[in-house]
């Protein structure tokens, strides 16, 4: 008899059902067991974030020229031979820069938004001081697991590590990074990924038991409402600034998009969605040359999606704990959040869990407020995904564009 396979997103829903109906009957006993694994998990998740941090920000840096090299050469053949010297020239930085646009102004829209509608949905007693009003039951015990280096010096040194590697490329070094991000993702892919369920589910379960989760759940349904809406109005402004400069109606490049958006939303992955996505963007007119070494790029830098789920998930967590936020604050968390979201392990989940380093070192989230962040993102996860590569089409359009101006 062949196994079910369920999707984390399936084990994620699961855990909360789980958690909210055994909290309703579960004696103190129950609960207290699984705070006490939750606090230990806390623990070793709070000691791994740095080392996440180092293991995938540092050969994600050092490795990004030398891939969209590697992409060139493959699709050198393609090319016209004026095309192709502009292409060497400056296609990589024009794509690095229109998709680090793209992700940050698609994170202030979402900031926005988020800033204008959710203080007046979480008012009326559904916010929460803190977090911890609502995780206030005591584990049996704690174990304590410091962390080898603090998020932000991890931060750095997988920056200075990175740019270092990629000006010299060493190849000891550069090798032994790759190592290291082998046993980080398969740390993610293997530990993490696979007790995060469980995870949620003694969050949930807690919440139940001191009469806080039905609060918090009606705040997480009104917020991923605002969020489907915010990624619908991002696609339709790429398209409208992509269609504008092709002078093309945005709403038929976007509909030409539509194979690609509903691929991802089954798939969960921007690389499996390449080919889909490469075939739709020449239907938009995108020559294959460009689009050859646009839409891969892509794949791996423009997290539009990803980012504005993920600060309006923060900044919905901070308003509800009572958290002060301004906008410059959100700005260089933005910005942070792009860069570090290039290091994003290609696993179901992968994104949250390269940001979690930045929301810790940035905005002051703890534990309890990651994992709920987690539970968020992983909710909305495919349409994140949809968001990212439908919006990498609208990418290729404007590369096209600019590069023919040149």
């Amino acid at each position: 008899m062949k196994a079910i396979k369920i999707s984390l997103l399936g084990k994620i829903l699961v855990a909360i059902a789980l958690g909210i109906g055994i909290g309703l009957i579960s004696p103190e006993w129950i609960v207290r067991t699984f705070v006490t694994f939750n606090s230990i998990f806390s623990q070793f998740l709070g000691f791994a974030i740095p080392l996440i941090i180092v293991g995938l920000v540092t050969p994600a840096i050092a490795d990004i020229g030398r891939k969209a090299g590697k992409m060139l050469i493959a699709t050198e053949h393609l090319a016209s031979p004026a095309l192709r010297q502009r292409a060497w020239d400056m296609d990589i930085l024009l794509i690095d820069k229109v998709a680090y646009i793209s992700t940050i102004f698609a994170g202030l829209v979402s900031y926005l938004t988020g800033a204008a509608f959710f203080p007046s949905m979480i008012a009326g007693g559904e916010g929460l001081k803190t977090l911890s009003e609502a995780i206030e039951t005591e584990p049996y015990f704690s174990v304590s697991i410091p962390p080898l280096m603090g998020v932000m010096t991890a931060l750095v040194l997988a920056f200075m590590t990175g740019l270092g590697l990629a000006s010299s490329q060493h190849k000891t070094l550069l090798d032994a990074a790759h190592g290291f991000e082998e046993i980080v993702t398969m740390t993610i892919k293997s530990a993490i990924i696979p007790i995060l369920p469980l995870y949620i589910f003694g969050i949930f379960l807690n919440m139940t038991y001191v009469g806080q989760v039905f609060a918090i759940l009606t705040v997480f349904i009104k917020i991923i409402g605002i969020i489907f809406l915010i990624h619908i109005g991002i696609l339709i402004l790429q398209f409208a600034i992509a269609g504008g400069l092709a002078r093309k109606n945005p709403f038929k490049l976007l509909w030409t998009m539509m194979p690609a958006y509903f691929t991802a939303l089954g798939t969960q992955s921007s690389a499996a969605t390449i080919p889909v996505t490469l075939d739709q963007t020449k239907k938009n007119g995108v020559p294959e040359d460009i689009a050859g070494f646009t839409i891969p790029l892509c794949a791996t830098i423009h997290m539009s999606g990803s980012t504005l789920k993920i600060v309006a998930c923060a900044l919905a967590l901070m308003i509800m704990q009572d958290i002060p936020y301004d906008f410059w604050q959100f700005f260089g968390f933005i910005c942070m959040l792009a860069i570090t979201m290039i290091a994003a392990p290609g696993v179901p989940g992968g994104a949250i869990m390269a940001s979690l380093g930045v929301l810790q070192s940035m905005l002051g989230f703890n534990q309890d407020s990651l994992a709920l962040m987690i539970a968020l993102y992983i909710a909305m996860d495919s349409f994140g995904t949809a968001c990212n590569v439908t919006g990498d089409g609208a990418i290729a359009i404007i590369v096209n564009r600019l590069l023919r101006k040149v």
